[in-house]
């Protein structure tokens, strides 16, 4: 079950009054820092930037080649220790509808495997020891050390007792 706050609007759907939302100066920061991260081949200096944006980042995190994290609220983006966030990954924490946006929260666990080229949504938690398949949409929880994988991602393999 995601957890999201919801923010509704009138008139022009809700991406026209982004800058509303949060300031512009503050999302062009966000911008340049994540997407110079997107291509750094230094994970120590790449998670230090994407802590200055707020993202909060555990020790020995890998966070692959071409991943983006949202620009609008970083500081929503949790990773635990030891995780690995594959190539070119999306984790958002903001929706833009035609009538409302939405915020909330991404967790992802420790030791956490994100196979490339998934996407992982607002308010999604994703349980330690989880491992999410390649190329997989993360749009509801992941109980901790389960195997999950596809478009909506579903539990492939349970965790172990």
């Amino acid at each position: 079950m995601r957890r999201l706050e919801i923010f509704k609007v009138k008139g022009k759907n809700s991406l026209q009054h982004w800058y509303k939302v949060k300031n512009p100066l503050r999302v062009v920061f966000d911008f340049i820092i994540i997407y110079t991260c997107r291509y750094l081949p230094s994970l120590s200096l790449k998670n230090f930037l994407y802590r200055l944006v707020g993202v909060k980042i555990g020790k020995d995190v890998s966070i692959g080649l071409a991943a983006v994290f949202d620009i609008f609220f970083p500081e929503l983006i949790e990773i635990g220790d030891n995780s690995i966030v594959g190539y070119g990954v999306t984790i958002i924490a903001h929706e833009f509808l035609v009538k409302e946006w939405r915020k909330g929260r991404v967790k992802i666990g420790k030791n956490v495997m994100v196979g490339a080229n998934s996407t992982i949504v607002a308010g999604v938690t994703i349980g330690d020891g989880a491992t999410i398949s390649a190329c997989s949409l993360v749009n509801d929880d992941v109980p901790r050390g389960a195997f999950v994988g596809g478009v909506p991602a579903r539990i492939l393999k349970a965790e172990r007792k």
